[in-house]
């Protein structure tokens, strides 16, 4: 019995540390958020300089970035120039982000996930990826997600998604396996997707949302499971006399409810614009493909050294205001160092799975879960996770987020497997070399995809066609 009692202490302990949350932090941020981060950091703390600033000025000598003597605070590194490039099986230092090791479940990820630049389908089927189910369980999931609209809804019965599935064995599912995989799709990512209406998918964000008022919360909740059609004709009259409920608490019900979102799945669309920085480069050297880190778009921050060795001579009390600053100076630049060390790992981990990627396109992109990365690095899946998303690489193929080259499992009728990503790319090959006069349906297409060992259903099919922003056979017919 003592050692779970040790291990909760030390999960409390690892959720509260500072220099750990502000670690978790800086790596899930984009580039963008990266940048402003640290420059608010170099603006308000006087114990971090800009090292890019500094240099411009004059060249210091390489003892400069040595840590300076402190008997008040244990050193830390003082320079968050990122590394030079390693190969991705060379040790590595891991940080103080959580590994394998230290247990796989969710309740060890520490934050949530941030929202991901990929379409809504393959944001959710990625996410799919890394909960641990039973093959029967993750089909069902992966139907649903599959069936989703732009929107986010799930607008078909369910039943018939089994129906419409090629190469399915096995008893038909019933209502609670059904049941049970929506909702494992309803709690992925934002609250309100894979709703079958209007009135599901706010009532899913009600129930999602933080630090509401109960009694607002609840009488949100009977609006827009019971009142929806008052709220619309904007009936206040009807709905105070309907809900027994004051005019004030009203006015703030309705206020929340016109808050949500109606459309969850729109915030995906293709159409808006997406402005990023990359955090790596990669190219091919010598017959090899490598990452570069993007040294120059982000700022260099260290520890200003005069300030540091001033205070240390002033013997001021540890608990002082700049002891604190001081110290969260150090672990700003340990953890910017940190930072940059992950994403170049994983990075360089990814190349090295999807050689063929580079070669030869999407077509060639192999199925890659967060899990094989984390393995292969040591690391936990959340780390990875956090190392993928809003992050962006710069290749001779175009600029791709990491989460892009981790695509879901499809069999083959061969016993082998590729990736939904690689599937994507064999339709749009199909659909650009079609007859004008005679464009492939999406029948024709699943019976194509089949003949290579694909089997799919006609639902799927559709639903890649449409990631592709490709019309319906109808629509590009040509006479």
């Amino acid at each position: 019995m003592a050692y779970p009692t040790q291990e909760l202490r030390m999960r409390q302990q690892m959720t509260l540390a500072p220099r750990l949350q502000q670690s978790i932090k800086l790596l899930q941020m984009s580039a963008l958020e990266f940048t402003t981060a640290v420059e608010q950091a170099l603006a308000n703390n006087p114990f971090l300089e800009d090292a890019d600033e500094q240099d411009a000025e004059q060249a210091p000598a390489a003892g400069d970035l040595s840590p300076a003597s402190d008997e008040a605070m244990p050193v830390e590194p003082e320079s968050a120039t990122p590394p030079e490039p390693q190969p991705a099986d060379a040790p590595a230092y891991s940080g103080d982000y959580p590994t394998r090791g230290q247990g796989d479940g969710a309740d060890r990820d520490q934050t949530l996930w941030v929202a991901s630049t990929l379409s809504l389908n393959q944001r959710l089927s990625q996410e799919l990826g890394n909960y641990k189910l039973e093959a029967r369980d993750r089909r069902l999931a992966e139907y649903i997600v599959d069936a989703l609209d732009e929107d986010g809804y799930l607008r078909v019965p369910m039943e018939s998604l089994w129906g419409d599935a090629r190469g399915e064995t096995g008893a038909m599912p019933d209502e609670s396996e059904w049941r049970t995989a929506l909702r494992l799709v309803q709690q992925l990512d934002v609250p309100g997707l894979a709703a079958r209406d209007l009135a599901e998918c706010l009532s899913l964000q009600l129930a999602a949302a933080t630090g509401l008022q109960e009694d607002i919360r609840a009488l949100a909740m009977r609006i827009v499971q019971e009142q929806l059609d008052r709220l619309a004709r904007n009936d206040s009259p009807g709905l105070r006399q309907k809900l027994g409920c004051s005019e004030d608490a009203l006015r703030e019900a309705c206020a929340l409810i016109r808050s949500l979102d109606p459309k969850p799945g729109g915030r995906y669309s293709a159409d808006a614009p997406i402005y990023v920085v990359p955090d790596v480069f990669v190219d091919k050297w010598q017959s090899r493909w490598r990452v570069l880190p993007n040294r120059n778009a982000m700022p260099q921050a260290r520890l200003h050294q005069t300030y540091a060795e001033l205070f240390r001579r002033a013997r001021l009390n540890d608990r002082s205001p700049m002891a604190q600053e001081l110290q969260e100076a150090r672990w700003l630049v340990r953890n910017v160092e940190q930072r940059y060390v992950t994403i170049q790992r994983v990075a360089e981990a990814i190349v090295k799975r999807q050689q063929t990627f580079f070669e030869y396109g999407d077509v060639a992109l192999r199925p890659l879960m967060l899990r094989e990365v984390a393995d292969d690095l040591d690391m936990h899946e959340s780390t990875v996770s956090r190392a993928t998303i809003g992050k962006y690489m710069v290749t001779p193929r175009g600029v791709f987020e990491f989460r892009h080259f981790f695509s879901r499992e499809l069999a083959t009728d061969t016993g082998g497997s590729c990736s939904a990503t690689a599937v994507r790319a064999l339709i749009k090959e199909m659909v650009e070399a079609e007859d004008p006069a005679m464009p492939l349906s999406d029948v024709t297409l699943t019976q194509q995809l089949a003949a290579n060992g694909i089997l799919l259903a006609r639902r799927t099919v559709s639903k890649y066609r449409g990631q592709l922003r490709v019309p319906p056979a109808e629509l590009r017919r040509r006479h």
